[in-house]
């Protein structure tokens, strides 16, 4: 029987896996490898940190979606990957092979690349990324806010860097907060009406921006690349995502970034058996940016393609829309919405983003 393996438990696959039990694959073995028993949503994080959400009400377990599916599920994470002779080295030491292989492992942030350029952030930073062990960290930081007022500096500078600045400020009011956009700018990839709108936003918060880069953390302090050290008791580690560390002697053909080259069809452009999306993959047409909004549209394209070459039949071009409706929280009951050069804000905006989020979650959960 042929093999199918899924690496990772990403959006995309979320929606893959919700399918199946309904819809099996006929004639292939299904391998699931995925660390967590859940996936906590990333689009709800920043109303958990604010205080609107339960950890529990961002949450979509695997199990229940696994039932009845036959799925073998490893739970563990890539280590190697070796295309030539088409095994997946495990983090327990294990080692599977597959026919076709699917990547979906969600944003990563390599904890050794970001120690080489950020000394000291192992020791004191807290990541972003994984997003389950920070939803796990995070009422720690709350509980400790509860016994004195608290310095926090948030590093990076794009839309998950000032939601998570914004939505730390309804929760903590009294602590002093720090964004440091690195340099680029804020929200470099915004439009200007947006990133006018986020400028006032967190100015009408009273979140410090910074236009400087970390280069370093020290105890009680961030070190900046002016030479300065900025008083901080939590630093937040919100950089942009990095290319898994085992891609880079996988055999796969990459980009600049390392992050899988993929065709229209989601499809490797060097290994034609293998699929990819979301934030570990590239379009070579770069029709998809790596964001949330796009991880989660992949998921039907991803599930049809998957189940066309396992049929034998080709796969089809996944067209993305020219335009997606982006929301960014405030963090107090506001939101940011952004579709092309138009922007809007209000209490609305966070309702609607709300409505949407707790529509997703209920999508996927298993009676």
């Amino acid at each position: 029987m042929k093999k199918l393996v899924l690496l990772g438990a990403g959006h995309a696959h979320v929606h893959l896996l919700s399918t199946l039990a309904s819809q099996p694959m006929a004639g292939v073995q299904i391998t699931l490898v995925a660390p967590h028993p859940r996936q906590l949503y990333s689009g709800m994080v920043p109303g958990f940190v604010a205080g609107h959400y339960e950890l529990e009400d961002c949450v979509i377990a695997l199990e229940p979606m696994l039932r009845r599916t036959g799925i073998r599920w490893l739970r563990a994470s890539a280590s190697g990957l070796d295309m030539q002779a088409r095994t997946i080295d495990l983090s327990d030491g294990s080692r599977i092979s597959f026919d076709w292989l699917s990547l979906n492992t969600g944003p990563v942030q390599d904890r050794q690349k970001i120690e080489q350029s950020l000394p000291g952030a192992r020791e004191h930073g807290l990541f972003l990324r994984p997003i389950e062990a920070f939803g796990s960290l995070w009422p720690r930081v709350v509980a400790l806010a509860e016994s004195r007022v608290l310095r926090l500096a948030i590093v990076g500078g794009g839309a998950a860097g000032i939601e998570l600045a914004m939505a730390v400020r309804h929760r903590l009011a009294n602590a002093s907060i720090t964004l440091l956009t690195g340099g680029a700018g804020l929200a470099s990839n915004y439009p200007a009406r947006v990133q006018a709108r986020l400028v006032q936003a967190l100015k009408k918060r009273h979140i410090t921006v910074l236009e400087d880069k970390a280069v370093g953390f020290d105890t009680g302090a961030v070190l900046l690349g002016c030479g300065a050290r900025l008083l901080c008791d939590v630093p937040l580690i919100a950089m942009g995502a990095q290319a898994p560390a085992w891609l880079a002697d996988s055999g796969l053909a990459l980009d600049e970034q390392g992050f899988v080259s993929v065709d229209a069809c989601l499809r490797s452009v060097s290994h034609p058996h293998v699929f990819a999306a979301g934030d570990v993959s590239s379009r070579v047409d770069q029709t998809l940016a790596r964001s949330g909004v796009y991880a989660v549209r992949a998921g039907p394209a991803l599930t049809n393609n998957l189940r066309a070459v396992v049929a034998g039949t080709p796969p089809s071009p996944h067209l993305p829309p020219k335009h997606t409706l982006n929301l960014i929280a405030c963090g107090d009951g506001e939101a940011i919405a952004s579709w092309g050069n138009f922007a809007a804000q209000g209490r609305w905006v966070w309702r609607l983003k709300d409505r949407i989020d707790r529509q997703f979650i209920q999508r996927y959960r298993q009676p």
